[in-house]
């Protein structure tokens, strides 16, 4: 928490961050304003729904003090940046970003916001590091709405590439350097992305369709035609990596494609040795590299799904209730800094202990388990909960009323 300190001028909203952080640390079943609040020791949530939405203080100078305190940390030379969406089911219109549009979070098309995020994924760990939210044409063509959500005027729609170029740019920007981007086929289905890295010789290897066209030295292909080319010898046996039942076997292919650009251009094609299901991969890298350091990165995709999962499960990344894009852009900041915090002290306990013989290397699950259990968990007396159940019933009652008061208008 020293590190945001001085991102807030006064003692204040320090004390609400550091508790708003650790509410998100917390086992509360459901994490918004009110519980962190409740659960806080606050008499209402009023501090914590200021702190969010009104407060004095820039979330994207706190963003960039995550991604330093991540990339300190989590450093790897062989590091790989992902970026990727994930979405938030939400119910009305009002909220920042929503739409019915798809969402891979419920596997098909729902009321939801959607946001893109960079996460950076070493051998010692992962986590996001940068965040943007997917504003649909329905929103930027609406000034109105824009504003009412607090959006700038100058919003303009920018498709999710868009986005991702956005967040590698700041990475880049800041004097960091990675070898290797990926991503699904949204990415790397936009040619302005992939040339947008080829220019600051930043190797890829982004999924594509299996009607993707690419250009080979006997002439233009879809990717699927050149699979089936490929002869029997061709295809190795390599490991896309360790998961929870051991190395993921695959057979990988790699043709060499006729590309104007400078650079080496492939198509890389993984073949599931069980059902021979096919995944087609557009690779670039300024000079040739071995087939396994390709295998490596389109293989370590289960890390961004992961740090979904952990930011959800663990630390809130979903669970806001705020309908303004201020609102939305500082809840997401502070969860993705609860969650790098479990990354680190993950890595770091990893790096120091090794497991006793019988147990596995301690997760971020039973981190947050223990961290909340041991150093944080706060005992409130019952006038505490008294009091929050009279300023719930409290505030109940007057929207209640409201409501009536709006339908009886109505009626007349």
């Amino acid at each position: 928490m020293s590190r945001i300190a001085g991102r807030f001028a006064r003692v204040e909203p320090r004390r609400r961050v550091r508790d708003l952080v650790l509410g998100l640390l917390s086992d509360l079943p459901r994490k918004n304003c009110w519980s962190i609040a409740e659960w806080a020791g606050q008499a209402s949530p009023h501090g914590m729904q200021h702190l969010l939405g009104w407060a004095k203080w820039d979330a994207d100078t706190v963003r960039d003090d995550v991604r330093e305190y991540v990339l300190e940390h989590l450093h790897d030379d062989d590091a790989v940046l992902f970026v990727d969406e994930t979405g938030d089911v939400k119910k009305g219109t009002h909220t920042v970003g929503v739409q019915r549009q798809y969402t891979g979070t419920a596997g098909r098309i729902e009321n939801a916001q959607v946001a893109v995020y960079l996460v950076y994924a070493g051998r010692r760990g992962h986590a996001a590091i940068d965040r943007e939210l997917y504003l649909p044409r329905s929103w930027t063509c609406d000034p109105d709405r824009c504003r009412a959500a607090g959006l700038g005027e100058d919003t303009v729609f920018a498709t999710k590439p868009e986005l991702a170029a956005r967040m590698i740019g700041r990475f880049l920007d800041a004097g960091h350097r990675v070898g290797w981007v990926a991503g699904d086929e949204v990415y790397g289905g936009n040619p302005k992305l992939r040339a947008a890295l080829e220019e600051r010789q930043v190797g890829y290897v982004l999924a594509v369709a299996c009607s993707a066209e690419v250009t080979t030295g006997a002439g233009e292909f879809r990717a699927d035609v050149l699979a089936v080319k490929v002869p029997k010898w061709a295809w190795l046996k390599l490991s896309a990596g360790a998961g929870g039942k051991g190395h993921r076997f695959y057979d990988w292919a790699v043709i060499d494609l006729a590309e104007p650009r400078l650079g080496s251009h492939q198509l890389l094609i993984r073949r599931n040795r069980t059902t021979g299901e096919l995944a087609y991969y557009r690779c670039w890298s300024p000079a040739a590299v071995p087939l396994a350091t390709l295998v490596r990165v389109a293989g370590s995709r289960w890390r961004v799904e992961e740090t979904f999962q952990s930011g959800k499960g663990l630390a809130g990344l979903d669970e806001h209730q705020l309908r303004r894009f201020t609102s939305w852009s500082r809840w997401v900041t502070l969860a993705m800094l609860a969650h790098a915090f479990l990354a680190v002290v993950r890595a770091d306990e990893h790096a120091r202990h090794s497991a006793p013989d019988g147990l596995i290397p301690l997760t971020c699950n039973e981190i947050q388990r223990l961290f909340t259990t041991l150093v944080v968990r706060p005992v409130h007396g019952a006038a505490h909960r008294l009091g929050w159940s009279d300023w719930r019933r409290r505030h109940q009652a007057r929207a209640q009323a409201s409501h009536y008061r709006r339908k009886a208008a109505n009626q007349t």
